[in-house]
């Protein structure tokens, strides 16, 4: 039993082990993704958890509920810029309008906020913007190889 776990775990007899390390490569080589994926995983998870970090569930009830929806879709688009990277960094631009809206949403959605949930919105904004514009480098970059 011991041979057929060993066969399986090495794959250099493959007839074609040198076109799967090629599309390995394609697919995955370029991509720092401690460098793109897990920022834009953590900003999202700020932005989710802010209203409770920064206190202002009850003066704040609607941008509470705005911040957890708009954390968790860029977390979700950070998990998928992980796992599908060819299919999702098309999805670059996306990160830099919620950016965008989570700034301008802060007097769109919020009833007349305080300077520290104008500023935490702006920071959090503006670091959606400039990691979804590293990922549209990132993707535009790999598309032209």
């Amino acid at each position: 039993m011991s041979n057929v776990s060993d066969t399986r775990s090495d794959i250099s007899g493959h007839p074609d082990a040198s076109e799967m390390r090629a599309r390995y490569d394609r697919v995955m080589g370029g991509r720092d993704v401690a460098l793109v994926d897990a920022p834009v995983f953590l900003v999202g998870l700020y932005c989710a958890v802010s209203p409770w970090v920064l206190h202002f569930t009850a003066s704040q009830p609607a941008l509470v509920t705005h911040n957890l929806v708009m954390g968790i879709a860029i977390a979700v688009l950070a998990l998928g810029f992980t796992m599908m990277p060819e299919r999702m960094y098309g999805l670059s631009w996306a990160m830099c309008a919620i950016g965008a809206w989570i700034i301008v949403s802060t007097w769109v959605v919020g009833n007349s906020p305080d300077a520290g949930v104008v500023l935490n919105n702006i920071i959090v904004g503006g670091l959606t913007v400039l990691l979804g514009l590293v990922c549209t480098g990132a993707a535009t970059r790999s598309r032209s190889t």
